[in-house]
């Protein structure tokens, strides 16, 4: 059985964790909760209906966030110009000296981007990146020449979403540290570009139910009337 920390047991016993709650409620809860001695990440938790096994059911993409994630991202870039990249805020930059790196167990990034020319031979080395969630892809806009906006999109505070094998997606919208109002923003435009991507397959229910958590505190319900338009 798994044991929870003092602090978790406390924010627990202070409400019903069974009980739904509007998302402006949802956060009052979650804020209340005692803090750890770090900023923690707040994460919405989704339950979707789709069936992961059907590859017209997939559910991914990306959404700016209005007040940003509240993370430091470090990124690297695929291409063979990598001054330019550098130039336009990218951490790490360059091509084969990249990839030999990262075969290496180099793995010192938070996200990946690529030109669509570069991708020719960062596919070589999808079987590394792909189960990190680091491998670039166009729908989430991390294949593009316009390497300076991909760029500014991702330190600005974009984020993307992927749904697991159990029809499951966790999406970072902030920190502890944000304001109320920071945290209920972000998680409205999390809610809403998850439903937007719903796959044109699945009828009826769809989300089936969604929580907000932080770091270290159990999760609040939010009611389905914040989401079941979708």
């Amino acid at each position: 059985m798994e044991k929870h920390s003092k602090r978790y047991r406390s924010a627990a016993s202070s409400t019903d964790l069974k009980q739904e709650y509007a998302l402006v409620d949802a956060v009052k809860v979650l804020t209340n909760f005692p803090k750890a001695k770090f900023d923690e990440t707040v994460e919405l938790s989704f339950r979707l209906t789709v069936d992961p096994t059907q590859g017209d059911q997939m559910v991914r993409g990306t959404t700016p966030l209005p007040h940003g994630s509240g993370k430091t991202v470090r990124v690297l870039v695929f291409t063979a110009d990598a001054d330019a990249a550098l130039a336009a805020g990218a951490d790490h930059a360059g091509l084969d000296d990249v990839m030999n790196k990262i075969k290496e167990g180099w793995l010192e990034f938070d996200v990946a981007i690529a030109t669509p020319e570069a991708m020719k031979s960062v596919r070589t080395i999808a079987r590394v990146l792909g189960p990190k969630g680091l491998m670039p892809n166009p729908k989430s806009g991390t294949v593009t020449d316009d390497i300076e906006g991909a760029i500014k999109a991702v330190k600005a505070g974009r984020v993307e979403f992927k749904m697991d094998k159990t029809a499951n997606i966790g999406v970072g919208i902030g920190k502890r540290s944000f304001t109320n109002e920071q945290i209920v923003e972000n998680a409205k435009a999390v809610i809403e570009a998850i439903g937007k991507a719903r796959p044109s397959a699945v009828k009826g229910l769809y989300i089936k139910n969604v929580s907000i958590s932080a770091s270290m505190s159990p999760g609040v319900r939010i009611a389905s009337t914040e989401y079941n338009q979708f």
